[in-house]
Formats: structure tokens, C-alpha cells, sequence
């Protein structure tokens, strides 16, 4: 067996939102080294244009397309974009996340709350949405959701965000559910302390960090690419039996 073509995505094309960093940039790099075109996506053109820019010198075939995933009008057009460039789109990440808040769930505003529904779980739905006749026509689409545990149990002053990351998890049971037929998988990654930007008030408190290795099989925070390998398992042929998981990549916080 050449596992090589097990895990291959030669020829696919991907797109990646919330790629300019972190979890979003090590997913995009690491399907971009499997051989798939990836479209890195984020609400700054000149960060995607940096961030693509990387991959091409290493040889890699990228195209950054600014899209701010809470405005919803912009999404067509990164589907768009993304359709004219390559043709058609097989492997949608849905990465982009937002929490403005962190405190107890009755200080959070309407307001607040409105905008991480709208980029955490709005937008994965309408995004997913519109690339449904591209993932249809390819042979073996997949569409990646990237949860949290906080979506399985709520994490202390992320109430909200904790909500809105169960939210996509019922959403991406949903889509499987649905799209089986037409040969499309969907499911989600949950991944728990992991050292990107988005986490570094947590990751770099050692009072924080001494409390969470009492409860960490794994004695250490995990790593961007970590994520980006379980990611390009449910992308490949690897995964093709496999629709509406939910995996947790936490280092055994959750156990």
C-alpha cells in the first residue's frame, strides 16, 4: 500500500478561512504540502498575500483572498474567487473564530453575543452552503469544522463562545447527515489548549498552566501543526468512511 496517495490531496483544491495564523495557516500548509491548491483566506489581503507568498517559495501552489467571514455578503465572493482561479473546490476548513468577550455569560451584550454567532456559526453555515454544488461535483468532497471543547463542555468565562462552538458541532452532524448521498463528509476537529495567538493570554499564565497540567494526559499545550495533521486525515482518502465525527485534540483535558 503507497500510503502517500492514502493521504494525498494532489490536484484538490482547498479553501481555509482564518489562514493568515495559527491553526488556519499549519492547516493550509500542511494540505498545501500534501499537493492540494489552497486558497488561504482571511480579512486582510496583504496577511493572505504574506501568508501565500510563504507557501509558493517553499513550492507550493496558493492564492490568498481576503474575505471577513462576519460580514456575510463577502463570502459568495471568496467562493467566487476561488472558483474562477481553480475551477472548483473540494475541501472547505471552516477555521475563522471569534471571542470578544471573556467574563460571566450574563455581562455579555447582545451585541457580543450577535457576533460570535454570526463568525463562529452563521458563517460556517452559509459558507458551507455556497460551496455545495462545487463539493458536490468533486469525487469525495470534505468539509472540516473547527470546534472546540468548549463546544462539549463549557469552558470557565467563554459561555458564548463555548455556545457557539456546540452550535457547529450540531451543524456539522447536520451537513453529514444530509450530504452523504452526494458523497460529501463533514465533520469537526475540537482542539483544547493549543499555543496560537488566539490562546496566548492562557499559554503564557503560569498559574493558568500549572492548574491545566493537573488535569493534561499530555503534559504540555499542544502545537498549530498538530491540529493541521488531524486535519489532513479527515481531507484525504484516509477518512472516507468517516462523516459527522467530532474529534478532540486536547492532550486528554477532556478525559
Amino acid at each position: 500500500m503507497d500510503l502517500s496517495q492514502v493521504f494525498s490531496l494532489d490536484g484538490k483544491v482547498a479553501i481555509v478561512t482564518g489562514a493568515s495564523k495559527g491553526i488556519g495557516f499549519e492547516i493550509a500548509e500542511i494540505f498545501a504540502a500534501a499537493g492540494a491548491k489552497v486558497v488561504l483566506s482571511s480579512r486582510k489581503q496583504e496577511a493572505v498575500d504574506e501568508m501565500a507568498d510563504k507557501l509558493k517559495a517553499r513550492g507550493y501552489e496558493a492564492t490568498g483572498i481576503a474575505c471577513n467571514v462576519g460580514n456575510l455578503e463577502e463570502l459568495p465572493l471568496l467562493v467566487e474567487k476561488t472558483v474562477k482561479i481553480y475551477g472548483g473546490i473540494d475541501v472547505l476548513v471552516n477555521n475563522a473564530a471569534t471571542n470578544p468577550v471573556f467574563g460571566p455569560v450574563h455581562e455579555v451584550s447582545l451585541d457580543a453575543f450577535d457576533k460570535i454567532m454570526t463568525v463562529n456559526v452563521k458563517a460556517p453555515f452559509e459558507l458551507t452552503r455556497l460551496c455545495f454544488p462545487y463539493l458536490r461535483k468533486s469525487s469525495g468532497g470534505s468539509v472540516i469544522n473547527i470546534s472546540s471543547i468548549g463546544g462539549i463542555s463549557p469552558e470557565p468565562k467563554l459561555g458564548i463562545y463555548s455556545v457557539s462552538k456546540a452550535a457547529l458541532i450540531s451543524l456539522t452532524k447536520v451537513y453529514a447527515k444530509e450530504w452523504g448521498e452526494a458523497d460529501i463528509r463533514v465533520n469537526a476537529i475540537c482542539p483544547g489548549l493549543i499555543q496560537t495567538k488566539f490562546s496566548q493570554a492562557i499559554w503564557t499564565n503560569e498559574k493558568i498552566m500549572e492548574q491545566a497540567m493537573k488535569q493534561l494526559a499530555i503534559k504540555r499545550a499542544g502545537k498549530p501543526e498538530e491540529i493541521g495533521a488531524l486535519a489532513l486525515f479527515l481531507a484525504s482518502d484516509a477518512s472516507s468512511y468517516v462523516t459527522g465525527g467530532v474529534y478532540v485534540a486536547d492532550g486528554g483535558f477532556t478525559i
